[in-house]
């Protein structure tokens, strides 16, 4: 068995030689299923394999053999094995293409390969490219999903379509590009390169040096609209390239959006306008909605107006017509900003003009210190809104006023006047004086 490069690491010390002989065959020649030392072996081709991906080059074309002529396949593999890794024939060829070959020789004519080095003057061959075999997959591909300033990850497998340069191009709506170097400090093959173009400096790629040949590329789009994703394999489109991505705008964090004002809270009545603020600071970009269901369930009845106040603040104007419980929505980017839907009850709008004040008490004469005077208020069809009543002396001074309510919207009022002269009393509805009548 080979001296093997991780002789110090204490898991690969608990496997048997063959079984790390298996593993060492499998990681080099990841284009075939190899299990075994005998029957995944019997066309020869497996053997042609192991010799190029040990020394690309010696024999290029060992996809193409034929599998009905496996000695003669075998016999070339291990023939340039030989002559130029090194690795003699102590089996034949006859011998190891036998399905019923006896392992242990197998595995002992195998176990030269890890070892085995490439000779100056070797005759290394093109292998025949196959630039459609080459595989682009992963979400910065996908025709949707992928947002402004968010990175965007693809795959990228080489291993089926040989060894050849690998270009990848992301041109922005407006055709700009930007070259974008390797990451540095990283490994590639010697006869494979790979490079980025694109419109994001941020952008990198990164070869895995893994048995699928594999590069992870990232780019960070900076504008939305449609952007073309062209990846290259020795000049020619890889499977379904260019690809088609749509880029969106980016989505803004709606946690970090409020709403605040007079409009959100009690107070509110039908017909009248109304307002709150929305602070979108600090939350992205995104576009703001507000949507109010009236009591009735419509959500075309009450008027909107939004109108941008600077310094990241919005305000929505709203003339609610129905009074009644009303469900505000806010949304930022798509989605419920903190505490929304809010509920708002809208009152009847106040009309103190349709009240009504009439009895002995509001009389201009006829009253006498010490006796209770009494009148009465109707404020039924003034819409919603408090009775306020007050009493001044002579000097200014307030009396007291008893108010009770004795039917809904009829208020009886009285007072007793302390002393003799000129008395005020001030009866407002929702704040705004009612008419005597």
């Amino acid at each position: 068995m080979p001296m093997w490069e991780d002789e110090d690491d204490e898991d690969a010390k608990k496997l048997t030689p063959k079984q790390r002989l298996l593993g060492w065959i499998q990681n080099k020649v990841p284009q075939i299923p190899i299990h075994n030392f005998h029957r995944d072996w019997r066309d020869g081709k497996a053997l042609g394999a192991l010799v190029d991906n040990c020394a690309p080059g010696l024999c290029p074309d060992w996809e193409t053999w034929d599998p009905r002529q496996p000695v003669q396949n075998a016999r070339e593999a291990m023939q340039q094995a030989d002559d130029w890794l090194g690795v003699p024939q102590v089996i034949a060829p006859e011998e190891i293409v036998d399905p019923n070959v006896d392992e242990h020789s197998v595995m002992t004519y195998l176990s030269q390969f890890p070892k085995s080095r490439l000779k100056p003057g070797a005759p290394l061959r093109a292998k025949t490219l196959h630039p459609q075999r080459a595989k682009a997959y992963g979400p910065g591909l996908e025709p949707r999903g992928n947002v402004v300033l968010e990175p965007a990850e693809f795959l990228v497998e080489t291993v089926e379509a040989g060894l050849g340069e690998v270009l990848v191009y992301v041109e922005d709506p407006e055709g700009h590009t930007e070259e974008v170097q390797l990451s540095p400090g990283l490994l590639v093959e010697s006869s494979t390169a790979l490079r980025a173009l694109c419109l994001c400096p941020q952008a990198r790629v990164v070869p895995h040096n893994d048995q699928s040949r594999s590069y992870s590329v990232v780019y960070l789009p900076k504008v939305e609209g449609l952007h073309k994703v062209k990846v290259l394999f020795a000049g020619q489109d890889v499977d379904r390239s260019p690809f088609s991505v749509d880029v969106s705008k980016a989505m803004g964090d709606p946690t970090r959006v409020q709403a605040r004002g007079p409009g959100l809270q009690p107070g509110n009545v039908s017909h009248k306008p109304s307002y709150f603020d929305i602070y979108t600071a600090g939350a992205g970009a995104g576009d703001v909605g507000v949507v109010i269901v009236d009591s009735s369930g419509r959500m075309d009845t009450v008027e909107i107006v939004l109108e941008d106040k600077g310094d990241s603040v919005l305000r929505c104007t709203y003339v609610p017509v129905l009074e009644g419980r009303h469900t505000v929505h806010v949304t930022f980017a798509g989605q419920q900003i903190p505490r929304s839907p809010f509920t708002v009850n809208i009152s009847e709008a106040c009309t103190p003009s349709a009240c009504r004040a009439a009895g002995r008490g509001l009389q201009l004469s006829g009253l006498r210190a010490q006796e209770v005077a009494e009148f009465k208020v109707y404020t039924r069809g003034a819409g919603s809104g408090e009775l306020n009543v007050t009493l001044k002396g002579p000097q200014g001074v307030d009396q007291p006023v008893q108010v009770l309510e004795v039917d809904p919207g009829t208020f009886e009022c009285s007072y007793c006047p302390a002393t003799e002269g000129k008395h005020v009393v001030t009866v407002t509805w929702g704040g705004h004086g009612v008419p005597r009548r």
